[in-house]
């Protein structure tokens, strides 16, 4: 029974992981003009910043936006997804000899690997700015990749299974993607953060998925220059947020099925 659940979860990854790759140049244009947007950011603010706040403002910079490119990709199944709703391509995946939950579990491990495979040139950037990390580190680089990949993934599909209107879901896409890329410590360091803000919103900041996984990799990439946090306790956070959208996304998903 576990082998039949593992094997049609993996064919509808896989299907995904494909359709994927058909994309391949919009993906090339998409991670290039991340990257010219690290380096241009990293131009105009690198002598304007508070070098007490920040000591080498690209160095600060290249973690958030290796967090913030699994979004973008990881997003692209939750409009898929949609458009299968909309168009009720799901009822052909209904006849398909798999279940609904493998259905499910299928799309969010598909936009998960998908997000893990549009980082990797940003991870790659990260090492060859501060070098390969200590052994012991990577564990927590790779956990926070894979976790924080599955609840984009899973949020993507939330926001595109709540509503049904194109318009509307696109709005809504706008806005998270507002919401985690500016409303993070991407851009900015927690003490400023803290020492600028209210501190239920700073809470809020800093917990933000995307802040925990900068976080992280800040702590991976350049120890305590950044970030003082317990690289533990983040994953774990993040690892709540993971479940608890993807429980809520596949349920949605589950009930778009045959709605």
């Amino acid at each position: 029974m576990m082998s039949l659940i593992g094997r049609g979860t993996i064919v509808i990854a896989l299907r995904d992981l494909q359709r994927f790759w058909k994309y391949r140049w919009w993906l090339a244009g998409l991670i290039s003009m991340n990257l010219t947007d690290l380096f241009i950011f990293a131009l105009i603010f690198n002598n304007i910043v508070n070098r007490s706040y920040i000591p080498d403002y690209f160095r600060f910079i290249a973690p958030g936006i290796a967090a913030i490119a699994i979004f973008a990709s990881a997003f692209s199944i939750g409009r898929e997804v949609g458009v299968e709703v909309r168009r009720q391509y799901t009822q052909y995946l209904l006849t398909l000899p798999i279940t609904r939950l493998q259905l499910a579990a299928g799309r969010i491990i598909g936009g998960s690997v998908r997000g893990l495979i549009y980082q990797i040139p940003f991870i790659a950037l990260l090492f060859i700015i501060e070098g390969v990390p200590p052994s012991w580190k990577i564990p927590y680089l790779l956990a926070t990749s894979v976790l924080l990949t599955i609840a984009m993934s899973g949020l993507s599909i939330t926001i595109s299974t709540a509503v049904r209107s194109f318009d509307l879901q696109a709005t809504m896409r706008s806005f998270t993607y507002f919401l985690l890329f500016f409303f993070s410590n991407v851009f900015y360091p927690d003490k400023l953060i803290r020492e600028y803000l209210p501190y239920p919103l700073y809470q809020l900041m800093v917990n933000n998925p995307v802040s925990l996984a900068a976080g992280v990799y800040r702590w991976v990439f350049t120890d305590n220059l950044f970030v003082d946090i317990d690289p533990q306790l983040s994953i774990i956070k993040i690892a709540v947020i993971s479940v608890v959208i993807t429980l809520i996304g596949g349920k949605l998903y589950l009930r778009n099925l045959t709605s």
